[in-house]
């Protein structure tokens, strides 16, 4: 079995791996990869999306996956152009993937099949959208796809009106609306399911850690942590999540005819009155694939090949019990700008956890180094939180580069 993954992050080298560990053992393709998947897969080299189905049906690729959340909102869309093609794809069509593309077409789904979310009001220009500013703190999420930047929890208004004036001024992410919320409060969790139509599995739950500093202070990031277990969630609150959420939006799906296969994120906030959604995303979270993957056990290959033709078959996986927590080592400037080109030592020396490199590649002499802003994702496992956090810490303080930034209390803060 031929399986293409396409990405190049640390997500992506978590799912390659989990594939990679699969008893049916298949084949793996990566498109573009990185360095340090190529350890592990091929790594496709086509320009550009139509270049890559070509590819994949000359070299007769039995399943594409998709992995970051781009190319679902490219072209033609890339699960479109794979329905094209006869190649079946774990990731959901264009019109689906509007669920993570446009935060103002998520918001109006939500509402139109009454599952909580906060209120909101939508901005076309700077003048509508300090109009808007009515009470804080207050959330304000740019329309469009933006690494996970595009959100701003403003406590205040001279940092709503800044941020209003990056996104509908200057258009730091590029042209698009913006999305003016109420802001919740409580825990955040994030909830995975594999949806396929009208058939889901919950898989293992995680929380992440956005901030760039300890205490979730400093801008927003992609994501500096994530922590996994089945622990994050009593039975009582998965139901309650799985009724109120997942069901009414998989039938959502069904009812607006948008057709789904494959990882379903949403990131919910559980608020006094109950847990409320915050957004979807149409792939694994990053970094809490880093955090959540390592604890699959079965066939994962197989699982999601059946998943992406059509079949979801929930015991062809199981999850491994204790926790899961992945620290991520960011580079200099991150997250307003990276450095480039900072030499990576120590990566030998981690034996007992998971390296899964978000941001790397090999210079002249073949040493690694960094090559964006979240460079690596050292994972590691324990019976309980505290064991899992400090196998993680013990490993991720052998690996070193300039200018590296690290959190301290990733699987700490919001526990103690």
């Amino acid at each position: 079995m031929k399986i293409l993954v396409t990405g190049k992050g640390g997500r992506e080298h978590a799912i390659l791996t989990a594939l990679s560990e699969s008893p049916s053992a298949p084949d793996l393709y990566a498109y573009p990869g990185s360095d340090a998947i190529g350890a592990i897969a091929k790594r496709v080299d086509v320009p550009d999306l139509p270049a890559l189905i070509d590819f994949m049906k000359t070299e007769a690729i039995d399943i594409c996956v998709a992995g970051e959340e781009a190319w679902l909102v490219k072209d033609r869309g890339l699960a479109n152009l794979c329905a094209e093609a006869g190649i079946p794809c774990w990731g959901p069509f264009k019109e689906a993937a509007q669920l993570e593309a446009s935060k103002i077409f998520a918001k109006r789904f939500l509402q139109r099949h009454a599952i909580p979310t906060a209120d909101f009001s939508i901005a076309t220009n700077a003048a509508e959208a300090r109009a808007a500013l009515d009470t804080f703190p207050i959330v304000l999420k740019f329309d469009g796809l933006a690494a996970g930047k595009g959100v701003a929890v403003c406590p205040d208004r001279a940092e709503a009106e800044a941020f209003i004036e990056d996104v509908l001024e200057r258009r730091l992410f590029g042209a698009g609306d913006l999305l003016i919320e109420q802001c919740l409060t409580g825990p955040e969790i994030s909830i995975f399911a594999s949806v396929c139509e009208d058939q889901y599995q919950i898989l293992m739950p995680a929380r992440d850690y956005k901030r760039i500093r300890d205490n979730d202070e400093g801008p927003n990031t992609g994501g500096m942590g994530a922590v996994a277990s089945r622990e994050l969630a009593s039975p009582e609150l998965l139901a309650q999540i799985e009724k109120e959420i997942i069901q009414p939006t998989v039938a959502g799906l069904q009812k607006d005819e948008l057709k789904y296969r494959g990882f379903l994120y949403f990131g919910i906030m559980l608020t006094p009155t109950g847990p409320q959604v915050l957004e979807y995303n149409c792939r694994f979270g990053d970094p809490e694939a880093e955090a959540v993957l390592p604890m699959v056990k079965g066939d994962f290959a197989q699982y999601v090949a059946e998943a992406a033709r059509g079949t979801l078959r929930p015991e062809l996986i199981h999850f491994a019990e204790g926790w899961s927590i992945c620290l991520i080592s960011a580079s200099a400037g991150y997250p307003a700008s990276s450095r480039n080109g900072d030499v990576i030592s120590g990566l030998d020396a981690v034996t007992d956890a998971r390296v899964f490199h978000c941001g790397t590649r090999r210079n002249a002499t073949g040493e690694f180094e960094t090559n964006g802003g979240r460079v690596l994702a050292i994972v590691a496992q324990g019976n309980n939180r505290v064991a899992a956090r400090d196998a993680a810490y013990k490993a991720t303080d052998k690996v070193y580069f300039d200018g590296l930034q690290r959190r301290t209390d990733i699987g700490t803060m919001h526990f103690e």
